[in-house]
């Protein structure tokens, strides 16, 4: 049976190569993107733009389904209803 200060040498090691392999994996990373960046002619905001990975995603408000006839307040349906609906039916205050 290994001891606890082998076991530690051997974690200190592993440690050790983790990094160095991560540091090569990362370095071939960062080329391939610069490459593929000169290939097609990227820019910053191609690639980091904040609309990537949001395509299909409709963005703006929503219209309101329901107002309170009291106060006017308006709610959309969506998230935590208002007090002035809460508990009760919906469709009484549908718009």
């Amino acid at each position: 049976m290994t001891s606890y200060k082998e076991l530690l040498a051997q974690r200190e090691a592993l440690d050790k190569k983790i990094a160095e392999a991560r540091d090569i994996e990362i370095s071939a990373a960062i080329a391939k993107a610069r490459e593929l960046i000169a290939q097609y002619g990227l820019n910053e905001g191609d690639v980091f733009s904040k609309k990537a990975g949001r395509a299909g995603k409709p963005t703006g408000t929503v219209a309101p389904k329901y107002r309170d006839p009291a106060t006017g307040a308006t709610w959309t349906g969506r998230g935590k209803p208002p007090r002035w609906i809460a508990g009760q039916d919906r469709a009484q205050f549908a718009i």
